[in-house]
């Protein structure tokens, strides 16, 4: 089923929006909804009328020009632009608002974690860096942080590469390196939800790879959000894509008829890069 309503910004409706629904065509369960959501930075409004769905244990990209508004809708996801934007409308989590003013944000964090542009590992160890959040909540028990540690690195494909040296300073590694540390260090605290803000601007094509299998991997387990302005990496690993152009989402569907067969204009004009 598309919505078309007509484009606020054109009379022929050139821009007309085409939202799939990936809930009619995906058995997966609905893990994360935005329902009515608007952002605004001061009376700036930055992204308007986000209705989403982000079916369980899929990659979902979000793509658009510079400014459309997809970095700034991940980051209401789990409130990080709490102190910084006027958040309104539902944000989903299983079925809990999570955008109410009561909500427990460290906790609903945990859930819903969050990887940024650039790595940015404490000033630690390895792994003191995998252990840091635990020990912030009361772990202590030795054996429970060493099999969180281990558990983790794997799961980020880091493990084989950094075991013997895990009282290394973490600012040691490699830019690819500190990334995928800085997904582990996110998993450590077993989160639903992995939030990923251009994680792979910053690295060289091999780590990108690298960083792509670890993402495909890690599906299995996690439901994973993602913004990219690479094209490429959206059609290799994302079920999902979403179009965002002027703060608005032009159109959501499976990537592979994003990249193929797109219903906006818009929308094909940008992944066959005629756009601006």
């Amino acid at each position: 089923m598309l919505i078309n309503p007509s484009s606020p910004h054109s009379d022929d409706g050139w821009l007309a929006r085409n939202i799939v629904d990936p809930s009619l065509k995906d058995s997966a369960p609905i893990v994360l909804e935005t329902k009515q959501l608007h952002v605004y930075y001061g009376d700036n409004e930055a992204i308007h009328e986000g209705d989403l769905k982000f079916p369980e244990h899929r990659i979902s990209a979000l793509i658009g020009p510079s400014g459309s508004g997809k970095s700034t809708y991940l980051r209401s996801l789990n409130r990080m632009n709490d102190g910084v934007a006027r958040v309104t409308g539902e944000i989903l989590y299983r079925g809990v608002d999570v955008n109410r003013p009561e909500i427990d944000v460290y906790e609903m964090r945990r859930r819903i974690g969050m990887v940024f542009q650039r790595p940015n590992p404490f000033s630690k160890s390895i792994y003191d860096n995998i252990t840091f959040a635990l020990k912030r909540r009361g772990v202590t028990d030795k054996q429970t942080l060493d099999e969180a540690v281990e558990t983790s690195l794997k799961q980020a494909a880091l493990w084989d590469e950094v075991k013997d040296q895990l009282k290394k300073s973490a600012l040691a590694l490699s830019g690819g390196q500190q990334q995928r540390l800085c997904i582990a260090r996110a998993l450590a605290v077993k989160p639903d939800i992995l939030l990923l803000d251009e994680p792979a601007s910053a690295l060289d094509p091999v780590s990108t790879s690298k960083l792509e299998e670890t993402l495909l991997q890690l599906k299995n387990d996690y439901t994973i959000i993602i913004v990219t302005h690479n094209m490429q990496q959206a059609a290799r690993i994302s079920d999902y894509t979403a179009f965002f152009n002027m703060g608005r989402v032009l159109e959501y569907d499976e990537t592979s008829q994003i990249f193929t067969s797109p219903q906006v204009q818009l929308t094909n004009n940008y992944v066959a890069g005629d756009f601006g």
